[in-house]
């Protein structure tokens, strides 16, 4: 049974925050040596909410996880986690899975998906039973002695991804997360990430050049265009229930989606 999809593209650059946002940003600017990184982005991204964020490369996607997590400064504008408004604030309190896995290769698997609980000051004994506890739904109970080498590209984002979660921050950035992977363990990685975070009381947010993991994933899909980057589309992906990644896909709702984001990447393109 496909999902039904219900699709609604609002054009406002900036998305009016909620009494149940883990995640606001407004205003945000930011310049790299004197030209304009990004400018005015505005975002909003509720508890248990899939944001993902699409456009072409240069328009600050990444940058803009940057700022949130902490690891940049902003020159204009605020950013507020769950009640966290200073740079310093967010440093360790917003996981962030960039797009190489940093699995340290000095460490077994359980070893480095201790690391951010190590971080917070907890205790070795009770970061392992953390870890040994969502192992399982993770799939990697059976590797957690094993070293990241010993380990493939799928199996080293799934430790990877288990290791950003694990700290049970409320708000959680994943920058490509497959995007080093083939196309049959991309989408197999997709799906299982659609299971681990249905639960999830957190508010993600996704950076992707793949415009149908977006569709696949997200419950709001933001389209950024370039110089400066900036917020063009707001569009809500509603799916009435849950079901596979393929199926949804083949659908005609999902590929009329898809032409409309890629229409509006192409315009950007084409202005360029």
């Amino acid at each position: 049974m496909s999902r039904v999809l219900n699709q609604q593209i609002s054009t406002n650059s900036s998305n009016v925050e909620s009494e149940d946002a883990l995640l606001a940003v407004s205003g945000i600017g930011f310049d790299y040596e004197n030209v304009p990184i990004l400018a005015e982005v505005s975002i909003s991204v509720d508890r248990g909410e899939f944001v993902a964020l699409v456009g072409p490369s240069g328009c600050g996607k990444s940058t803009l996880l940057n700022l949130i997590s902490g690891v940049l400064e902003a020159k204009e504008g605020s950013i507020n986690t769950n009640g966290l408004v200073g740079r310093a604030e967010r440093l360790g309190n917003v996981s962030y899975m960039q797009q190489n896995d940093l699995l340290l290769p000095w460490r077994t698997v359980a070893g480095n998906c201790r690391l951010g609980l190590e971080l917070k000051g907890v205790g070795k004994a009770e970061s392992n039973e953390r870890v040994e506890r969502l192992a399982e739904l993770f799939d990697i109970a059976d590797v957690l002695d094993h070293m990241p080498w010993q380990l493939s590209g799928g199996m080293r984002q799934r430790v990877a991804l288990l290791r950003a979660v694990l700290p049970d921050n409320l708000v959680l950035l994943l920058d490509e997360p497959f995007g080093a992977l083939d196309a049959i363990t991309r989408r197999s990685l997709q799906q299982w990430l659609l299971n681990v975070l249905d639960t999830a009381d957190k508010a993600v947010v996704l950076v992707t050049h793949d415009v149908d993991e977006a569709i696949l994933l997200a419950d709001r899909i933001l389209v950024m265009a370039p110089e400066p980057g900036r917020i063009i589309a707001d569009i809500k992906v509603d799916f009435e229930a849950k079901t596979d990644t393929e199926d949804i896909s083949m659908s005609l709702e999902f590929n009329k989606i898809r032409t409309n984001i890629l229409h509006l990447l192409s315009h950007q393109e084409s202005v360029r």
